[in-house]
């Protein structure tokens, strides 16, 4: 059952992005462009309250709950970037918006882009972290908190993932061809 509703949530994430984005460039209905995306929430409390209720009547934590909670952590963390995309692209494609601003490939501007870009994975995995341990708090010390453990794990890997990819781009920063890094280098440091 909480897979099916992980589904269904995803299917009603996109449903509702694609409403609320037809609403705001096809009908001209801004206002209730907002309400349908403002409702892509409500899918996520569903799934939150679904799967404390699976738990609180006895069903044993297994790794289907521990994919709620990042589910639901991804979504709250990534999922407004995602819209603010989806609009991006929407606007311009239909509605004759400026092109979509494409990330920058050089220098420091790529490397911030990449340490905000890991900061959204990080702060996902934190809340997804946070929700598998109030999950095992919740199962509390009689339930098999195994898999909901291994979530956790997981994440944490992906938050190292993230901090040493986004490093990378620190350490080694991709250099513009004929030196246009250097010259975006000697700009940066004359406005500070």
């Amino acid at each position: 059952m909480i897979v099916t509703l992980i589904i269904i949530c995803e299917v009603g994430f996109w449903v509702l992005l694609g409403l609320g984005l037809a609403l705001r460039y096809f009908a001209g209905m801004r206002r209730a462009s907002v309400a349908v995306l403002l409702c892509e929430p409500l899918l996520e409390i569903l799934l939150l309250v679904v799967t404390a209720i699976d738990l609180k009547n006895g069903a044993e934590p297994d790794w289907k709950h521990g994919l709620a909670a990042v589910y639901i952590g991804f979504s709250v963390a990534l999922g407004p970037e995602l819209i603010k995309w989806a609009d991006g692209r929407f606007a311009h494609r239909f509605a004759g918006g400026p092109p979509p601003v494409r990330p920058p490939k050089y220098g420091k501007a790529r490397m911030v882009y990449e340490w905000k870009t890991a900061a959204r994975w990080i702060v996902a995995s934190a809340i997804a972290m946070g929700l598998l341990q109030a999950a095992i708090w919740y199962v509390g010390s009689d339930g098999e908190t195994g898999s909901l453990q291994m979530w956790q794990q997981k994440m944490l890997v992906l938050i190292g993932i993230n901090v040493v990819w986004a490093l990378g781009y620190t350490l080694f920063p991709k250099k513009a061809p004929g030196g246009t890094a250097d010259a975006e280098r000697a700009k940066s440091l004359s406005e500070r």
